[in-house]
């Protein structure tokens, strides 16, 4: 078994205490309530139960608040997934569609996004689904336009007359009232 790491000799126990009592995060206070204890004199065994972890766990804490202070006891942003696309993928896919394809060179008259993918994979040889490359190009504000759907029926004529007589008010005059009540 291999010995403990050293504490840094910098911080004491009442001081982790105050600093406890005072932060906003309960992790936090947790952990250095734990490493009080071990500035006290008890056993890094001791202090996993008032941390409710493990020791291994315990030795982790002791390195990160050698390393940090008791900042390094603070919760961690998880760092995420990498970007698909990096910033030059990202211009030059916004560059290729806003000048649209040329038909002798990319072999398409409209953009699709199944195109735009085959694109970002002979270019930058980067493999992303249609839904993928559809997302990525909200994300640059651009939004799928499609054309209203026709019925293939649909005659244009009648569609003018209609609304040539939808626009002209059908009004007759009213027969004036006679004087005579009825009864």
């Amino acid at each position: 078994m291999g010995a403990a790491i050293r504490m840094r000799d910098d911080f004491d126990a009442v001081g982790l205490r105050r600093m406890a009592r005072a932060t906003r995060s309960a992790n936090q206070g947790r952990r250095l309530l734990a490493l009080a204890e071990i500035y006290d004199g008890g056993s890094r065994s001791d202090a996993a139960p008032i941390g409710g972890v493990t020791l291994q766990i315990v030795r982790d804490w002791v390195v990160r608040f050698n390393a940090n202070g008791p900042d390094g006891l603070l919760d961690g942003k998880a760092p995420g997934t990498s970007p698909l696309l990096n910033d030059a993928q990202h211009q030059a896919l916004a560059e290729i569609v806003e000048s649209g394809p040329i038909p002798a060179i990319h072999g398409v008259v409209r953009w699709r996004l199944i195109d735009l993918a085959r694109w970002l994979h002979d270019e930058f040889g980067v493999s992303l689904t249609e839904t993928t490359v559809g997302r990525e190009l909200k994300k640059l504000g651009y939004v799928k336009l499609t054309a209203r759907p026709r019925h293939h029926a649909q005659n244009e004529y009648a569609m003018e007359d209609f609304k040539k007589g939808a626009l002209q008010p059908n009004w007759q005059r009213s027969r004036p009232r006679s004087r005579t009540a009825r009864r």
